[in-house]
C-alpha cells in the first residue's frame, strides 16, 4: 500500500551557485555546487540541470558527481548570465545509508545576483543556496 512506502528526506545536501573568478577568461563567473553536510558519505550522486520560463527552456545537463565524502563539495557545471534570467532546476539523486535520496532544487528567476550573495560556510566563499 502506499502508506508503506518510506520517502527519505533529504537534509544537510544543498545546491548554490557561487560567484568566482576565472583565471582563463580574467572575468568572473556563477558555478553551481553541490554540498555534502552530511556526516557521511554520499554515493552515486548525479545532477540533471534545466533552465525553464513559460516555452522557453535550455537543455537538459546530466552530471555524474559521483561520491562526496562527508563536509564536501563538488563543481556541478558553469551558469551563463543569460540563463540567470530562467528559473534553473537541479534535481539531485544520491544513496546514502543504503536508501535512494532525491531532491529538486530551484533558483527562481533573477534571483542569482550580486546583491543576493551571502557567504556559503563550507566553500567559504560568496553565492546563493537554492530553495
Amino acid at each position: 500500500m502506499k502508506k508503506d512506502i518510506e520517502i527519505p528526506v533529504v537534509k544537510d545536501v544543498y545546491v548554490a551557485i557561487i560567484r568566482e573568478w576565472n583565471e582563463e577568461f580574467l572575468d568572473k563567473d556563477w558555478n553551481a555546487y553541490i554540498i555534502n553536510d552530511r556526516d557521511s558519505t554520499i554515493e552515486m550522486t548525479m545532477a540533471v540541470s534545466k533552465g525553464y520560463d513559460g516555452e522557453r527552456k535550455t537543455s537538459i545537463m546530466r552530471h555524474g558527481i559521483g561520491v562526496l565524502e562527508p563536509k564536501s563539495f563538488k563543481k556541478i557545471e558553469v551558469v551563463q548570465d543569460d540563463v540567470l534570467t530562467l528559473n534553473n532546476e537541479f534535481f539531485i539523486t544520491f544513496y546514502a545509508d543504503n536508501k535512494l535520496y532525491d531532491k529538486r532544487f530551484v533558483f527562481e528567476k533573477n534571483t542569482v545576483k550580486e546583491s543576493n550573495l551571502t557567504t556559503i560556510p563550507l566553500i567559504e566563499k560568496e553565492g546563493i543556496y537554492a530553495k
